[in-house]
């Protein structure tokens, strides 16, 4: 009877690893197509960009190695310093309206009784426009001619404005139009968050005679410091990846005005024909985002 039993148990024991060994087979292929495409768009394709960073080519001739020339080349461009202080000024002044923008917005949609449903699908309409829509709306918008926003101030009698004509105001235009582009997202994943809050923390608040900042201080900011931070960090890389404004818009200028680094990896890559150069800088770009991502990760891990 042992023997019989203990059989049976073995039996058992088989079938149910053969039946999870089947499911971990069928789990695992429906796995490897995703895998594989991942693998042939997007680590192949960087890998590639990583080796003719230091291969010299062009679209006729075959690439040869040229070590860290194409770094030299980067450093001696006056176009190379241009990029890169305009990209971290478009990512300041992103932060600066981008980022409290959403939150207060957010908080002002929450504490509403009425219309909400209204509101926010009015605050998340521009996120459902294509970007390049978007880009050449704003660019009608921003006409020194018959542009919507200088007729409005011709109507108010006010001086008008170059805005992406002039180089002291080219570049805050394009942070207007990403801050509006992509503000609605950003409100509904703020608004989420605040939703999640305990309502007996605002009562208790209240109760202590905590005034609307001080809740908002002392409850909202407290509860919503992980989204905020992570969204920061992903504000931060998107914004140094701005490129579809200054391209549809001002093409890099006035005199270099909104030149990014992704737009000027885009004119080594497509302009100049030197792939190797837009691979450098993408290398660069890819090791800077890397590395303060990394940092800024450890650094607010307490926070979080």
């Amino acid at each position: 009877m042992a023997v019989l039993t203990t059989t049976v148990l073995r039996l058992e024991k088989s079938r149910r690893t053969t039946k999870k060994l089947k499911d971990n087979v069928v789990a695992y292929g429906f796995l490897a197509g995703g895998l594989i495409c991942f693998g042939l768009f997007s680590w192949y394709p960087a890998f590639r960009a990583l080796v003719l960073a230091f291969q010299q080519t062009n679209s006729v001739d075959e690439p040869t190695w040229v070590g860290l020339e194409n770094f030299r080349l980067l450093f001696g461009d006056p176009e190379f310093v241009a990029a890169w202080r305009n990209t971290f000024y478009f990512t300041g002044l992103a932060l600066v309206i981008g980022f409290l923008v959403p939150f207060a917005l957010a908080v002002l949609l929450n504490e509403l009784r009425h219309a909400k449903a209204f509101f926010r699908l009015a605050v998340y309409l521009p996120v459902m426009i294509p970007p390049v829509v978007t880009a050449l709306l704003w660019k009608w918008f921003y006409d020194p001619g018959p542009g919507l926003f200088n007729e409005v101030l011709r109507f108010l009698h006010l001086p008008t404005s170059d805005w992406t004509n002039s180089t002291n105001t080219a570049l805050i235009s394009l942070v207007l139009v990403a801050t509006w582009a992509n503000l609605g997202g950003t409100v509904l994943i703020y608004l989420a968050a605040l939703q999640g809050i305990p309502g007996e923390l605002y009562e208790a608040a209240e109760l202590d005679g905590a005034s609307v900042w001080q809740r908002i201080r002392h409850v909202t900011i407290p509860q919503t410091r992980f989204v905020m931070l992570m969204l920061l960090l992903l504000q931060i890389v998107a914004t140094m990846q701005v490129f579809t404004e200054p391209y549809i818009m001002t093409g890099g200028g006035p005199e270099d005005a909104t030149i990014t680094v992704l737009y000027l990896i885009y004119k080594y890559a497509f302009v100049y024909l030197d792939y190797g150069s837009a691979c450098a800088l993408s290398a660069m770009l890819l090791a800077f985002l890397g590395v303060f991502s990394a940092l800024y990760l450890r650094l607010t891990r307490e926070a979080t």
